[in-house]
């Protein structure tokens, strides 16, 4: 008689293995929510900027008909934003003031952010990100899009 050998192969995961994966798998996942987290707040600030920008043209297109600016931003021709709560336009000593409160579909960490818009009388723009009359939790400082300084 022939001895026969069997071969035992092993088949599947060990316990300790499927245990290192999902370490791994919680580390990666520890470090990437918050990040993406901060992803999602920093370009729905460079959004609300944007939106809020683009009514530049109309503001000035009006300012040099002699048209007086007021009320909401509907009058320039915003339609409207998801991420926005409440816009407005202030006029203080010949300046004008375009802004956004940031709210409803907005991250957590950048909500009742207001993003404003300065005209000058002088004509020149300027952009400030007022997080400190509202300060959500978890804002920082690098979500205030490129050019724009934070009050």
């Amino acid at each position: 008689m022939k001895n026969i050998q069997i071969n035992h192969a092993q088949k599947g995961f060990t316990l300790i293995e499927l245990m290192i994966v999902v370490a791994i798998i919680g580390i990666l996942a520890a470090i990437a929510i918050p990040q993406y987290q901060d992803y999602i707040a920093r370009s729905q600030m460079n959004r609300a900027y944007g939106e809020i920008s683009a009514l530049k043209t109309a503001a000035e297109e009006s300012l040099m008909r002699g048209v007086a600016l007021s009320g909401d931003l509907t009058t320039l021709g915003f339609s409207g934003s998801s991420l926005m709560s409440s816009t407005n336009i202030a006029v203080s000593s010949g300046q004008y003031t375009l802004s956004g409160t940031l709210g409803q579909d907005a991250s957590v960490a950048i909500e009742g952010v207001v993003v404003e818009l300065i005209r000058t009388p002088q004509g020149s723009w300027s952009c400030n990100i007022d997080s400190t009359t509202n300060t959500p939790t978890g804002w920082d400082a690098s979500f205030v899009p490129t050019g724009c300084t934070n009050t």
